[in-house]
């Protein structure tokens, strides 16, 4: 009962430190030291910059950008406004798409002492989606780049300039940040970047990603931000990942610095409830005060961070980052040998260590990884949602739910292993076949679902054969610590902390403990102690493990990890072990959670499903069709969907659309067409130009040429299409009321054929219209908008060969 109880006490101790760890901090009011952040002076900017959806090229977008320079100007910052037509090729051949439109970025200056030094830039991105206010997503990052300039005039004089820009067109394909980096003549004097965004609506704010050899960037990011949050492990992760932000653009350039961002509540990331009342001020003061801190020291440095080899970090309980070189990485490994074979030499005097308990405890740390992925995997699949974006919305509504049912699943499991384990039964294989088999044939047949599941149930008929003491199970725990430790510090040095640093915490106690031998009052409560904390931190690797991939397997990874630092708490000993009651009551309390999550309605005023309609003219063919874009389709949708009458069907992605619609026939309606015309140039190339509708703001052209072209200009901008006969080129125009204009210069007499398809934010006024959306249904991404289709050849005569003087 003592062990149980001190259980009790460590996981409710640990809960409490990853918490605490987790939670931003309290917002500063308005009345803060003028020199310090204050979330609720910046509240004020996010409240004009959120108080409407405003995408690139939207006149919500254009009254933004008079707030920004009316405040940027009271700042003393002298901003410009930089326009820019930018192309962006999406990948390295014709046949590729472009993305491109206008921006206009707002760059200002806050002069320091020295003009000539490199300067310090923070930037954040003004616009938005369509549909979303974007509070989170960049307001917050806008406002708190105003309020760390306002700080830091009151903080005196700098050494050197910092540059302001805040970027048009990032949601775009990082437009803006394209036109600053590329063009702007103060991108050539930086040689640091603060960026700020964001992925959600609360949690604490990160710094996830740095400029190339980050050492010195490590160090004054370790310097200046007191409790930071931060790791060379989520780092290295997001390095992996496809993902973008401005601060990708930067990198590109070769520039260091850092890039922050909060990514809780992901519910509200790109979405109608992106409202500054949504919006978690304290993570707003986080991200704010974390952004301020570095500028400032950049800002004050003699010198900035120049390249020095990655640093292995993260933070400890209590904020303080450790960081070291990644070599020293080996040492940990070492000191965590040296300490395991001390416990192992004290075990053995004490009479109490065997080699096939040894055994037998590595095969506990690996059943854990394995069942403990296919029963996770296997728990996101049988939750109701499914994978991409707009299906994971059902979990992201719920997501502390789902989150405390991982939790709970993972427990019970690594409980019910160190009893079975104590025991030398098998019973908790049934867990691993069940999770295998269910997993697989939930919503659609998952073969890695059965083989992990399969492996799990090997593992265990290996493993948990005999009845096993804890001092041995512990020993091969903490071995498969240190087998993964080595090998991530082979292949990921900055991942390896995530290996070693509870190895060498667990191998730490068992010197201490001789591998739980020597159980001494004191032993017992440094025990505890210690385990909390290991456990505490991992908790945090947990949470952000959870917010940042949809991929809840990769969780067995902390289990197995726990299990390694409160092993002699969890097993009990092999004379006193009985039922493992409590395991499976922690077991069954996560299938209830679980089952809540899957059968519970999650939509609510606060959490509104998802609804995205359309209005569709295909001047081509004359027919009309209402579209609906979500996968999980609300009753308003689909009363949309037959207001006309018609039946519902999938059909295959329309023009401006990556996935399958469902679309139902509609009454045609009068809807302009773009505008297509193609004329010579005088310096012998042929020019179309493409005006779309009035009030569009997407224009999507595919173009055929049947003759290959040369010398091919999208708005002046060399891009790379029409070079063969039949290639089709298709380009994605944003803010598009001006229109495009294509050059390029032909071999020889030949048709051009186009199809487009213009997309105007508004539903059509001649068709019915919209019903009233209930307070659990919201507007999503470009709901509520018209699209025209349709094709034209154009053609030419045989261009001139040499340009016109």
């Amino acid at each position: 009962m003592g062990r149980t109880f001190a259980l009790a006490a460590c996981l409710i101790a640990a809960a409490l430190i990853a918490w605490r760890g987790e939670r931003p901090p309290d917002p500063a009011s308005r009345d803060a030291p003028a020199a310090a952040f204050s979330a609720g002076r910046a509240l004020a900017d996010v409240e004009v910059v959120a108080r409407a959806p405003h995408p690139v090229g939207s006149p919500a977008n254009a009254a933004v950008r008079g707030h920004l320079l009316r405040r940027m100007t009271a700042l003393g910052l002298a901003p410009r406004v930089q326009r820019a037509d930018v192309a962006v090729q999406a990948a390295g051949d014709a046949r590729s798409g472009i993305v491109g439109g206008r921006v206009e970025n707002l760059v200002g200056v806050l002069p320091g002492r020295d003009r000539a030094l490199p300067a310090v830039a923070l930037m954040a991105h003004y616009d938005s989606v369509p549909s979303s206010p974007g509070a989170a997503d960049d307001a917050a990052g806008v406002a708190a780049v105003l309020e760390a300039v306002r700080a830091l005039k009151a903080q005196g004089l700098l050494r050197r300039d910092v540059v302001v820009a805040l970027t048009d067109g990032e949601e775009a394909n990082l437009l803006g940040a394209r036109a600053f980096f590329a063009e702007n003549p103060l991108a050539g004097r930086l040689g640091f970047v603060v960026n700020l965004e964001a992925r959600g609506g609360g949690g604490r704010a990160r710094m996830f990603e740095t400029g190339p050899d980050n050492g010195g960037t490590v160090d004054l990011f370790r310097r200046a931000v007191s409790s930071p949050s931060s790791s060379s492990l989520a780092v290295h992760l997001y390095r992996l990942m496809p993902n973008e932000t401005d601060f990708t653009v930067a990198r590109a350039a070769g520039l260091r610095g850092l890039n922050f961002a909060f990514i809780g509540r992901q519910f509200d990331y790109h979405s109608a409830s992106s409202t500054p009342a949504s919006l978690d001020q304290g993570s707003l003061q986080d991200i704010g005060g974390q952004a301020l801190a570095a500028v400032a020291a950049a800002a004050q440095a003699p010198a900035l961070p120049g390249p020095a080899p990655d640093q292995v970090y993260n933070q400890l309980p209590g904020g303080y980052v450790l960081a070291y070189p990644a070599p020293v990485g080996w040492a940990v490994l070492a000191a965590a040998a040296a300490l395991l074979a001390l416990g192992c030499v004290r075990a053995r005097k004490a009479g109490a260590l065997s080699w096939r308990d040894g055994l037998r405890g590595a095969g506990a740390g690996l059943f854990l990884l394995l069942a403990g992925a296919a029963l996770l995997r296997a728990a996101r699949r049988a939750a109701g949602a499914g994978f991409g974006f707009l299906e994971q919305r059902r979990l992201l509504a719920q997501a502390d739910r789902f989150e405390t049912a991982l939790v709970l699943l993972g427990l019970g499991l690594l409980l019910y292993a160190a009893a079975e384990l104590a025991r030398g039964r098998r019973g908790i294989a049934l867990v691993p076949l069940a999770a295998g088999l269910g997993g697989a044939f939930v919503a659609g047949f998952d073969p890695a679902c059965l083989v992990l599941g399969a492996a799990a149930l090997a593992v265990a008929a290996l493993a948990l054969r005999r009845p096993t003491g804890a001092p041995g199970a512990w020993a091969g725990l903490i071995a498969t610590g240190l087998t993964a430790g080595v090998a991530l510090q082979v292949a990921a040095p900055a991942a390896a902390l995530v290996a070693a640093w509870p190895t060498l915490l667990a191998a730490a106690l068992a010197a201490v403990s001789g591998l739980w031998t020597a159980r001494s009052r004191l032993n017992r409560i440094v025990v505890l102690v210690a385990a909390a904390l290991g456990l505490g931190w991992l908790g945090g690797l947990v949470h952000g493990l959870y917010l940042g991939l949809d991929a809840p397997e990769l969780l067995a990874i902390p289990v197995w990890l726990a299990a390694i630092v409160v092993w002699p708490l969890a097993q009990p000993d092999r004379d006193v072990a009985g039922t493992p009651f409590v395991a499976v009551g922690v077991l069954f309390a996560g299938l209830a959670v679980l089952a809540a999550v899957r059968v519970l309605d999650p939509w609510s005023p606060r959490h509104p499903q998802a609804s995205q309609v359309a209005y569709l003219q295909d001047r081509t063919s004359g027919r009309a069709l209402r579209l609906s874009l979500t996968p999980d389709r609300p009753a308003w949708s689909d009363a949309v969907l037959r207001a006309d009458g018609g039946a519902v069907a999938a059909r295959p992605a329309p023009p401006l659309f990556r996935r399958p619609v469902d679309a139902a026939p509609a009454r045609p309606i009068a809807a302009a067409a773009p505008a297509l015309t193609l004329r010579p140039s005088p310096d012998g190339r042929v020019v179309l130009h493409a005006v779309p509708p009035p009030g569009a703001d997407v224009l999507v052209l595919e173009l055929v040429a049947d003759t290959p072209a040369s010398e091919v200009t999208l708005n002046g901008r060399p891009v790379r299409l029409l070079a063969r006969p039949g290639q089709t080129g298709r380009i994605r125009w944003r803010a598009a009321q001006d229109g495009l204009v294509l050059a390029f210069r032909p071999a020889g007499p030949g048709a051009i054929a186009v199809r487009y398809a213009a997309q105007t934010p508004a539903w059509p006024p001649d068709a019915r219209r919209l019903p009233p959306r209930p307070a659990d249904v919201m507007a999503f991404d470009t709901s509520d908008s018209t699209i025209v289709t349709g094709a034209e050849r154009l053609t030419w005569a045989a261009p001139s060969r040499k340009p016109v003087p």
